[in-house]
């Protein structure tokens, strides 16, 4: 009988910790629902709007098209979806924070916490960016390079895809101060090193804009320059996040207990 509660008692954890993994994920799923079925109903004024930037600096006389049978019901939906996904960021992140904050030390929980919230905002401030700054200039551009003879005419689902893709990169690319840190945190470099590397960083930077921004030099500074400050930000704030060495943990009261310590071993030995 103490045999079987003793085989028992290792599978409790892990199985309790199962069940509040499923709980949280069902939390998700319904929250996410719900927001998708308060936006369903305005799905075709959604994509509208998404559709904004590119419709203004479209010719004149000139729409998007469907090419797919299915595409002008489907595609605004898909948009729908994907937007309540976007908008139910925070409460994914708070599950995933209470599922694993239990698990952690006090100063990982002081240190992480920070992080997810910041990431989660900066990666909106992405988003917005490419759409306030840097469509408006992408599809103007666009529009103007047509050839002569030649209809801008943009199915909405390819239109849809090549936003999203958008939103994405320059969501990552604002994450750049977290990445900075985590290096840092995680040992894995020193803000003095990374300060020796700002050169590399700055050319990176200018690479990254002219791959995901039109061939011209504004754009590209748009989303560059932006990069180059978030990285000093990052920079600046990872000194913060410094790992300590163990000099930095020798206090009085350390001293004492380990002093403490060598004394009792010391009895021992005699």
């Amino acid at each position: 009988m103490s045999q079987n509660n003793f085989d028992g008692g290792g599978e409790l954890p892990f199985i309790s910790h199962l069940i509040e993994l499923r709980n949280r994920l069902l939390r998700i799923v319904f929250f996410v629902l719900a927001v998708f079925l308060g936006l369903a109903f305005y799905a075709n004024e959604i994509y509208t709007l998404l559709a904004e930037p590119l419709l203004k600096y479209m010719p004149k006389n000139s729409t998007m098209i469907a090419i797919d049978v299915a595409s002008p019901f489907f595609t605004p939906f898909k948009l729908a979806l994907l937007l309540s996904i976007f908008i139910s960021v925070p409460f994914i992140l708070y599950q995933f924070w209470a599922f694993v904050a239990p698990g952690l030390y006090k100063r990982e929980r002081r240190m992480i916490l920070p992080l997810l919230v910041a990431s989660t905002l900066l990666f909106y401030i992405g988003v917005a960016f490419a759409y306030f700054v840097v469509f408006p200039l992408v599809f103007k551009f666009l529009a103007a390079a047509a050839p002569d003879g030649v209809a801008v005419m943009t199915d909405i689902a390819k239109y849809l895809d090549f936003v999203l893709a958008m939103f994405f990169a320059f969501g990552v690319c604002f994450e750049v101060p977290i990445f900075t840190i985590v290096l840092v945190w995680t040992g894995m470099v020193t803000p003095a090193d990374l300060a020796d590397k700002r050169p590399y960083v700055v050319v990176g930077a200018f690479i990254v804009g002219a791959v995901l921004t039109p061939p011209d030099a504004l754009s590209q500074t748009l989303l560059a320059v932006p990069m180059w400050m978030l990285f000093e930000l990052g920079l600046l704030c990872s000194k913060l996040f410094v790992p300590k060495s163990d000099n930095d943990y020798q206090t009085p009261d350390n001293l004492k207990t380990e002093a403490r310590l060598n004394k009792i071993e010391q009895q021992e030995d005699e």
